[in-house]
């Protein structure tokens, strides 16, 4: 087993557990015993829970980059990566969502993982062809947060098989942010990659 399959089958162990006791009574060792990993590998590739949430949100960002399109819009590639990002959430959804409903309890962990959420968008944004340097970068970033954290919302209720209410929500949210750019006097986004502002008050579920 190398590093990559040790962490998937943790993570994957993690987050089970985590969807049936929830956050306090979840803890790495418990996890790498259920999957038979070796106790002293999983300390010293994950130090504590926050370790563990930080990998879930790089494996996400892999998957999405996997299959970056080489042709397109910014806005089309965008919809596809964040869509691949969400089919990995999908995958241990049991478990994201028993998070996110602990995070109001536990502020530091929002704090941390919304910083993560940072790092994941800017990833998203330059793998799909748009700067994120200088102040309109910061804008584009914040834009796409807002993006994120709007689907977000809407795949915590979609309860159908292929995400479709996901998928509708995505574009919605990236449409909203691509009007808002140019009322606010910039180029499109297929053009620029500038996707704007939130489109509306965004959740507080900064899952990475």
């Amino acid at each position: 087993m190398n590093d990559a399959e040790f962490d998937h089958a943790l993570v994957g162990s993690f987050f089970r557990l985590l969807a049936e006791n929830g956050w306090a009574r979840t803890n790495i060792a418990e996890a790498a015993r259920s999957a038979g990993l070796p106790l002293a590998e999983a300390r010293a590739r994950f130090p504590n829970r926050a370790a563990v949430l930080l990998r879930f949100g790089r494996m996400a960002d892999q998957a999405a980059l996997a299959e970056v399109p080489a042709n397109g819009s910014v806005r089309d590639n965008l919809f596809d990566l964040l869509m691949r990002r969400f089919d990995a959430h999908q995958a241990h959804r049991d478990g994201v969502l028993r998070l996110i409903r602990t995070l109001p309890f536990e502020p530091s962990l929002g704090l941390l993982l919304m910083g993560a959420t940072r790092h994941s968008m800017r990833w998203m944004l330059q793998a799909a062809g748009s700067s994120t340097a200088g102040l309109r970068g910061e804008a584009r970033l914040r834009g796409l947060i807002g993006v994120w954290l709007w689907t977000l919302r809407a795949w915590e209720r979609d309860e159908t098989t292929d995400l479709s209410a996901t998928m509708a929500a995505l574009d919605a949210a990236l449409n909203r942010a691509e009007r808002m750019a140019t009322l606010l006097g910039g180029s499109s986004a297929d053009e620029t990659g500038d996707v704007g502002e939130e489109p509306g008050s965004a959740p507080e579920s900064p899952i990475p």
